[in-house]
């Protein structure tokens, strides 16, 4: 399987729960799947469709984006095809005669499709292998998004009995996950349910007062990076829009006013990365699959946390951070009000209003997000503090325009030592490449691979396929062109390469550029910060960042003569103790400004390098101790096998003693015992 994972999706490993819920249908069992947006839903079907000898049919209400999701599966070296309204009858009747080929193996269709009998019978005609229903939810008048083109669907298991069905969703509470398996008639369903936590989204809630201005800052700090604003009008889509673009930004708008080629024409512009920012109803969310969108915007706030928690699952689905804004006014809980009253049936208005309720709740909370967004989905959160949310943060509320803020952005913002130069370039060619076959730039590579080359430097074939994201036919169609311009990179810049370590240990290969070589250097023949920043023509904060990176990057360095002075560093040292260690802001503030932000970082360097080195030697005690348990009993901690078993069992009867079936059987005495006593045989 995980050949497979590698050579077609260039990952060398599953994500959580991945392995479990594939083998599940391999086995030919229906499966419901609640995972979070970025989880890897999809890899679920799509391992095992590539295992079936049939076609694989993927239901998704996502008209807009079941091309992209194609153009990415053939560019992964996958037949894969859809049908929907966008198509010709002619074009329609060529995947046909595909399908029936087999020239197939994973189809995609919109709900709609199932409600025209001759497809019905067509679908009839097929050997299908797995169906895989997409968004699962929309199926129930309980969820968030209720489609009654979902409701078609219920045929499935009338239709083809015997295909296993997986039913996927990000966002379900426990009345809509049972209202799933009842619609779609699952046979005794394996229930796969992921963490709803996405640890790399920021989640950020303030009034909504002088809002533009905090837009503005807000896609400031984000210039260059994709981002989302929703809006509740079409007004209010096409204004904000229209004032960004009068501020130097490239903004669309999108809504249902528009036509539909205009709608199309703008989310094309934006999944191919020629316009940065979308100004959308909550509609567009759901239609996009580009996992590069750094900035979810709700200008106005959903009318339910599961709506709410849909729509910021757009941002950061490659898991890289990303910050989620959302203003909220009771203003804007009126208009919300005067449409739900709209709603015929008493039990959905009654529930409709529950969710806006449940929603404002969440908006005027003053504990931490993660954990209330959690726990409305029955996930409990017993971290103290997310450090992602503006409650655990502690942030003010923001006033005007943001720059006073930067500096809280940038201590939560993830650092990851890759060459920014070499990414950007790397994205240029990304997007020329994509231009040239008419896709988004993401199908090509996604900016996790772009930043593990601009971190890891491969200089061949072999060490570009370590890369995540490079598979087989990547490698084949871009290789050559993105090895280039690494390879070019560095020996123009004269970068010095580290031993680039075997695929199981790729995340410990480093590089260090020539400021960080240089920096190094300098620290081991123990100049002051003073002297290295001056040598080196940078400020001395630059310098401290320098080293901070080469010590996360495992780099053996000693720095403890950079200690200030004793009585600083231990009066700084007790301020970390108390406070914690994560941030920098709040000690700064402990001190009222009289200590730099340089002097309390460098004091945090030491504290955690002096951590470092403790848990390093105690890992150093932990294999030296295993490996003369080993020498000693070499079956140590190794699984039990059936006929150790059986073994056991038969030494224990004939009353050997423990210590000498410990040395037949080649493991510790207290293994032994508790293997008995496991057999209730002690």
């Amino acid at each position: 399987m995980e050949q497979l994972l590698k050579k077609y999706f260039g990952f060398e490993e599953f994500r959580p729960m991945q392995l479990e819920i594939i083998k599940n249908v391999l086995q030919k069992k229906d499966s419901l799947v609640l995972m979070p947006t970025g989880g890897g839903k999809s890899l679920c079907y799509q391992i095992p469709a590539l295992k079936f000898e049939g076609l694989t049919i993927v239901i998704s209400p996502l008209i807009s984006l079941m091309k992209d999701q194609v153009d990415n599966l053939k560019a992964n070296g996958i037949n894969a095809e859809y049908i929907n309204s966008t198509l010709s009858f002619g074009e329609i009747e060529n995947i046909k005669k595909r399908i029936q080929e087999k020239e197939v193996k994973i189809l995609y269709i919109a709900p709609e499709r199932f409600a025209l009998e001759e497809f019905k019978i067509f679908l009839t005609t097929l050997q299908i292998s797995l169906i895989a229903i997409d968004e699962a939810h929309c199926i129930s008048e309980w969820g968030h998004d209720f489609r009654k083109d979902y409701r078609n669907l219920k045929f499935l298991k009338i239709l083809f009995p015997n295909v296993p069905i997986i039913a996927l969703t990000a966002t379900a509470t426990l009345k809509v996950r049972k209202d799933i398996l009842k619609q779609l008639s699952l046979i005794n369903p394996q229930i796969f349910i992921s963490s709803f936590n996405r640890e790399n989204l920021k989640l950020i809630v303030m009034r909504k007062k002088n809002t533009f201005n905090k837009i503005l800052s807000l896609v400031k700090k984000h210039k260059n990076e994709s981002a989302i604003i929703y809006c509740f009008s079409r007004k209010d889509t096409e204004k904000i829009a229209q004032r960004l673009k009068k501020n130097g930004f490239e903004a669309l708008p999108y809504h249902a006013g528009l036509s539909n080629n205009i709608r199309k024409q703008n989310q094309e512009l934006f999944t191919k990365d020629k316009v940065n920012i979308i100004v959308a109803t909550i509609a567009f969310g759901m239609g996009i699959d580009k996992p590069d969108v750094r900035l979810i915007i709700h200008h106005t706030f959903s009318k339910s946390i599961e709506g709410y928690y849909q729509e910021i699952g757009r941002a950061g689905r490659d898991g890289i951070s990303s910050d989620c804004v959302l203003f909220y006014s009771k203003g804007d809980k009126r208009k919300h009000e005067f449409f739900l009253d709209q709603i015929q049936e008493d039990i959905i208005r009654s529930s409709a209003l529950d969710k806006l309720n449940k929603m404002m709740i969440y908006c005027e909370n003053t504990s931490c997000r993660r954990k209330d967004i959690l726990g409305y989905f029955g996930e409990s959160f017993l971290e103290n503090n997310c450090n992602g949310c503006d409650i655990c943060l502690n942030l003010p509320e923001i006033k005007g325009d943001v720059e006073d803020k930067s500096l809280i952005y940038e201590e939560v913002k993830e650092n990851i030592n890759y060459d920014s130069i070499l990414f950007e370039k790397l994205r240029t060619l990304r997007k020329q490449i994509a231009d040239e076959r008419n896709f988004p730039p993401f199908i090509i590579f996604g900016d996790v691979s772009l930043r593990e080359m601009s971190l890891y430097f491969p200089k061949n074939r072999d060490e570009f396929l370590r890369i995540n994201g490079v598979g087989q036919q990547k490698l084949n169609d871009f290789g050559e062109s993105f090895l280039k311009v690494i390879n070019d990179y560095v020996r123009e810049n004269n970068i010095v390469l580290e031993k680039i370590l075997g695929r199981s240990q790729k995340k410990r290969a480093r590089h260090l550029s020539r400021n960080y070589q240089k920096t190094k250097e300098m620290i081991l023949k123990k100049l002051s910060i003073e002297e290295i920043a001056k040598f080196q023509e940078l400020k001395e904060r630059r310098i401290i960042y320098h080293i901070e990176k080469l010590i996360e990057g495992g780099e053996t360095i000693d720095i403890n003569y950079l200690i200030p002075s004793k009585e600083k560093f231990d009066i700084i040292k007790s301020a970390f103790e108390k406070i914690g260690v994560e941030r920098l802001a709040p000690i700064y503030n402990y001190f009222d400004e009289k200590y730099s932000y340089e002097e309390i970082r460098l004091v945090r360097m030491i504290m955690m390098s002096k951590k470092d080195a403790i848990k390093n030697n105690m890992k150093t005690n932990y294999h030296e101790r295993l490996e003369q348990i080993k020498e000693k009993y070499s079956n140590a901690y190794e699984p039990w096998e059936e006929d150790e078993d059986n073994k056991l069992k038969s030494l224990y009867l004939e009353n050997i003693s423990i210590d000498e079936i410990a040395q037949i059987l080649k493991r510790q005495p207290s293994a032994i015992r508790s293997r008995l006593r496991k057999q209730e045989l002690n």
